[in-house]
């Protein structure tokens, strides 16, 4: 149907040109480049439902799909596509980005039009990543994505943000530069460029383990998996709040598509081989980070850690021994834990505009004053712990499911993190919502406004639509996840 139409091409430039546009606009014309970053932003969001509602939910091939010659002389091409995993991400990240330029819009004052700029910018490049079917075209765009986000924290960041930016780059950059010795590799084995003519590449099983850990190496950073996650908390203590919201909501998932994109179809030999390695260090994640996150103090860094926790979930998901219900429940995890954690971060986002800390000591009683507020907090640490109805119990309950069917012993260590994330997640609500009002800060405090309240009740919305009927989301990713695990269980070491 959309065939002749590059939309995909519209999804990545409309926001990359909107974000050069509102640059050139400049900061002194700040009150035109808010409503100019709103509309490309929203409009980004809306052609990307067109993925959804014209995607053919019966077939894994790639869909909406479009090729030019870029560098001829390498066979590199400017290669799009996307299936049933890919899909979802990219209408994550066009609402995500929507709501992070409505959020930032009275808090950024200063250089606001750089600001949304970047988030535009930032927007582009992120869908081109869950895009691109060339390798060197996702090794760019993957790349690119750092720019803007070292930009976001180190300008509009905390006290400590050039510590976090640098460590922040040197932690995801340097584990790139592995992926592209293994990305080298391929090429010389294929003499192609193109992801998909590697998924059908006869390795030897040395190559395979080989290749799979240097994308493990890539892709664990960008989760984070334990123990290259500790760059994780810093940045998202020092970034703005939109900064979290994309790190958490968004960027992470790009470790865990990287997994279902490359490890697990290139070296499906090699991903059942270490498939223990992966379940020690999900389940690491999984229970040592949540215990980690029961004694933070600050609430940035608690939903951090918990973030760590969660994504570890996924990772868990995906290496159950090719299991449907696993994949698709790390699937699922990967886009409620965007909805769920990208709400908490922006809760916090309330508190910290309005009284300036993040420290869980500061407040207490926050309920009395914003009841309003307090509501929606608690539903999202609810979602946080598992609750069933909402979105977060959904994704959760399919890799525990699968788990079962694999080792008891795998469900069980995962099962605690319903246990423990209800204990930090709702410790921290108990102390900075309930109880008697805390000091004379939190005794002024009021309710959020009318800018607030849409931000929070649109993701509360979601939370609770998916956690009930969570079909729109399997429906689309079934097929293409079936034809993984297929594809994951016939050997491609050659004979």
């Amino acid at each position: 149907m959309f065939t002749d139409f590059s939309l995909l091409s519209l999804l990545i430039w409309l926001p990359i040109l909107g974000g050069i546009w509102v640059i050139i606009l400049g900061n002194n014309q700040a009150s035109i480049a808010r409503p100019i970053a709103l509309a490309v932003s929203l409009v980004t969001f809306l052609l990307s439902l067109i993925l959804y509602f014209g995607f053919d939910t019966t077939t894994p091939a790639m869909q909406f799909t479009e090729t030019l010659s870029w560098i001829p002389a390498f066979n590199i091409q400017y290669s799009l596509g996307v299936d049933g995993i890919s899909m979802p991400l990219i209408i994550l990240t066009t609402f995500t980005t929507v709501l992070v330029i409505v959020a930032g819009w009275e808090v950024i004052q200063d250089k606001a039009a750089h600001y949304m700029a970047a988030f535009l910018i930032m927007n582009g490049l992120m869908v081109g990543v869950f895009a691109a079917l060339d390798a060197i075209l996702f090794y760019v765009l993957w790349e690119a994505m750092l720019i803007p986000m070292f930009l976001i924290i180190g300008i509009w960041g905390g006290p400590n943000r050039v510590y976090a930016t640098i460590k922040f780059f040197l932690y995801t950059f340097l584990g790139s530069v592995f992926m592209l010795i293994a990305l080298l590799y391929l090429y010389s084995q294929s003499n192609s460029f193109a992801i998909l003519d590697y998924h059908k590449l006869a390795i030897p099983m040395t190559a395979q383990i080989l290749i799979f850990l240097a994308f493990l190496i890539a892709f664990a950073v960008k989760v984070p998996m334990w123990p290259v996650h500790t760059w994780l908390p810093d940045a998202h203590v020092e970034a703005p709040t939109g900064g979290s919201v994309i790190l958490a909501a968004i960027m992470l998932k790009m470790g865990g598509y990287g997994f279902l994109r490359f490890s697990l179809p290139i070296t499906p030999d090699a991903s059942q081989e270490l498939a223990w390695l992966m379940i020690s260090l999900s389940l690491i994640a999984i229970v040592y980070i949540s215990f980690v996150a029961l004694v933070q103090q600050d609430m940035k860094k608690l939903i951090a850690y918990s973030s760590i926790s969660h994504m570890g979930f996924a990772t868990l998901g995906f290496f159950l021994g090719s299991s449907v219900m696993g994949i698709e429940g790390g699937m699922v995890q990967m886009i409620s834990h965007g909805f769920i954690s990208g709400a908490l971060f922006l809760s916090v986002g309330v508190l910290y505009d309005r009284l300036h800390s993040r420290q869980i000591k500061d407040y207490g009683g926050v309920a009395n004053t914003m009841p309003k507020f307090a509501m929606f907090a608690v539903l999202f640490a609810m979602a946080n712990s598992g609750l069933p109805a909402t979105s977060g119990f959904v994704g959760e309950f399919l890799i525990i499911l699968a788990s079962f069917k694999v080792n008891f012993w795998i469900a069980f260590a995962a099962a605690t993190i319903m246990i423990l994330g209800a204990a930090y997640t709702l410790w921290m609500i108990k102390r900075v919502f309930y109880g008697e009002i805390g000091n004379e800060g939190v005794a002024a405090l009021k309710d959020i406004n009318g800018r607030e309240t849409f931000i929070l009740a649109t993701l509360a919305i979601i939370v609770l639509f998916f956690g009930i009927y969570p079909a729109p989301m399997l429906d689309v990713m079934h097929s293409t996840v079936e034809h993984l695990v297929q594809h994951i269980g016939i050997s491609k070491i050659p004979n």
